[in-house]
């Protein structure tokens, strides 16, 4: 990533997290949408995951200017997904929810830089997680 597509990220998603709420609603939504089977993975009441979601995306989003100082958090993580069901072909089917919720969270403010910007950062980030998860960053295709 860029140090103007870390900023373009930052910047946009200070624009969602406003609406952290209903974007973590929207997001779910559409992941339950497009991977219906994925939903078993989930609780009944998303309440808390909607928050951690959100919690999870200010912190990586915040720590993008120095990626290092997330990346254990993110290996830890990954780890967590494997024991909760997921699996890496999982990795770009969320990364799609993710981005369709970002364009409508953000409106006319989801340029294509933008866009450009948040595929990069999701790309490193799962990348880095199915490799820690699963061993090679090929497994999710």
């Amino acid at each position: 990533m860029t140090p103007d597509q870390i900023k373009l990220v930052q910047q946009s998603f200070a624009k969602v997290a406003p609406i952290s709420e209903q974007a973590a609603v929207l997001f779910y939504d559409r992941l339950f949408e497009i991977a219906p089977a994925v939903r078993a993975m989930f609780p009944d009441d998303m309440g808390e995951q909607r928050r951690k979601l959100m919690a999870t995306l200010a912190i990586v989003v915040n720590g993008l200017s120095n990626l290092e100082s997330v990346l254990p958090a993110a290996a830890a993580l990954a780890t967590r997904h494997v024991d909760y069901g997921a699996k890496a072909e999982h990795y770009p089917v969320v990364g799609s929810a993710l981005l369709w919720t970002l364009e409508r969270g953000l409106g006319a403010d989801w340029t294509p830089d933008v866009a450009d910007a948040w595929s990069a950062a999701y790309a490193t980030l799962s990348g880095f997680m199915i490799t820690q998860a699963y061993g090679r960053p090929e497994a999710a295709e």
